[in-house]
């Protein structure tokens, strides 16, 4: 899914950048010869940071470092290490969520087609039967906005299954175009079918960090 406001998402600075269009495996491994282990402990602090304290941690020299970090460089700067993260972590489903915002900020109209598609098929209710309400690609982006500026005050396992079942509506639409697609345009097709898949391992890796949180077992 490499298509992607509310007042103000990260706080009140502007920003020197804009986050960046891509998917999961899209993005570039943290660069710039720092310490693999520092850049991993690095994003557990800020994933930790964002996620458990906001902008209220207890240890207020992340705090003030994170805050610092996201208001001069952007959210992107802390993605950047999180990129590298197990999907099945903490950092790495931030990662996720970063990157389905990415794409709803790119590309809401289309990314709203998909999830249409998505919806108003009859296998939807399978795709999502027993999950969380799935949220429309606007109330997907508010959702990530809050996880990721520290903002977010409800329940953090339920906002990841949610996601999760954001993913399966848009890949459910995805391959739903692909098959229509097919005889017309089939390289089309072929990309609406691998971004499907794509996305329902996303999903699948979502829905394995919210029982994990549940546990007490996410980090």
């Amino acid at each position: 899914m490499s298509e992607q406001a509310g007042p103000k998402p990260y706080g009140g600075a502007n920003r020197h950048h804009k986050p960046k269009p891509f998917a999961p495996i899209d993005f570039e491994p943290f660069a710039g010869g720092a310490d693999p282990a520092r850049v991993s402990e690095a994003a557990h602090l800020a994933a930790q940071a964002l996620v458990r304290h906001g902008r209220d941690s207890d240890d207020p020299m992340i705090t003030e470092r994170l805050v610092k970090l996201a208001d001069e460089q952007g959210l992107e700067a802390i993605a950047e290490m999180w990129a590298e993260s197990p999907a099945r972590s903490l950092p790495g489903a931030l990662w996720r969520l970063y990157a389905l915002r990415a794409a709803t900020v790119q590309d809401p109209e289309r990314i709203s087609v998909y999830f249409r598609a998505g919806r108003d098929t009859a296998q939807v209710s399978n795709v999502v039967a027993g999950a969380a309400e799935p949220p429309g690609a606007d109330e997907m982006r508010t959702m990530a906005d809050a996880i990721l500026s520290g903002a977010f005050d409800g329940e953090f396992d339920v906002a990841l299954e949610r996601s999760a079942a954001f993913c399966r509506v848009v890949a459910l639409g995805q391959a739903t175009l692909a098959d229509g697609a097919e005889h017309a345009n089939e390289a089309h097709a072929s990309r609406l079918t691998r971004n499907s898949h794509q996305l329902v391992k996303t999903a699948e890796d979502l829905e394995h960090a919210a029982n994990a949180w549940r546990l007490g077992e996410l980090d």
